[in-house]
């Protein structure tokens, strides 16, 4: 019992991740720019790097991770017009790796940079507190309505291209706050697979997007459980068993899907 109070806040936090990532998951993939979750994330973490290098406080390391949301968000919504000259996941390719070699360089100058580094990337999940969780609701909600509100306009940009860059700029932004609350939960390995691992299951059997999110949801939200308790019993780390367990059951469905044959419906 003691055990299962322990984890409720880990599982709400997982929850709340599945939901508000799988439905961005479902805009990346089908505008085919895979890796941007890796690549704002590790651009947010660089805002966390250079505020760890100032010996800031943790109120201060929100304010730079904000500003390097905002910034990344600008730097993104132009992605459709780079794309005219360069292809769009080389371009967030070499962001990422600047992003990460820029982290890497303050990192080595600050205390503890090495640690701060694997707290990064692997995060907090198990430890998260009630505020944590609250913060994280709050922040998803507010988000979660205003894409509801806008749904066709973000779908529009999304299926069919339609619309400007401040729409773009909106889109990525919101994404960018998102990804400032979840990287500090749970790492970028574990934002990175709740982003593409659901969406990329619900793909495997249709195209519409709410039946997309609806596997992605279930599914993820199953695999998070048992990664969760299953890393708790085995004293294993938790972000990475989740990772692993949701990729399992993506291969697996793979699998069966491909001995069943037929191809996903389309919209």
């Amino acid at each position: 019992m003691d055990s299962l109070g322990f984890l409720v806040y880990p599982f709400i936090g997982c929850v709340l991740l599945i939901l508000i990532h799988a439905y961005f998951g479902v805009h990346i993939l089908e505008r085919g720019i895979i890796f941007v979750d890796l690549c704002m994330a590790q651009f947010i973490a660089l805002g966390v790097s250079v505020s760890l290098y100032m010996g800031d406080g943790e109120s201060d390391r929100n304010l730079y991770a904000f500003v390097f949301a905002l910034i990344g968000a600008g730097i993104l919504s132009l992605t459709r017009k780079v794309s005219r000259f360069i292809n769009v996941e080389a371009f967030i390719g070499v962001l990422y790796v600047f992003s990460l070699a820029a982290s890497i360089l303050f990192l080595d100058r600050s205390p503890h940079g090495l640690e701060e580094l694997k707290n990064i990337l692997n995060g907090n999940i198990i430890w998260l507190t009630p505020k944590d969780v609250l913060k994280a609701a709050l922040l998803y909600a507010g988000i979660g309505a205003f894409h509801f509100v806008f749904r066709k306009r973000f779908f529009a940009l999304t299926y069919q291209g339609a619309g400007g860059v401040l729409w773009e700029f909106l889109f990525f932004f919101s994404f960018a706050l998102v990804l400032v609350s979840s990287v500090q939960m749970a790492g970028i390995l574990q934002v990175f697979s709740f982003l593409v691992i659901p969406a990329l299951m619900g793909r495997l059997y249709t195209r519409r997007p709410v039946p997309i999110l609806v596997l992605g949801w279930i599914i993820g939200i199953l695999a998070s459980v048992f990664g969760i308790l299953v890393s708790f019993r085995l004293d294993l780390p938790t972000a990475p068993f989740i990772v692993a367990s949701l990729s399992l059951c993506f291969f697996a469905l793979l699998v069966v899907r491909t001995v069943t044959a037929g191809k996903p419906e389309r919209a």
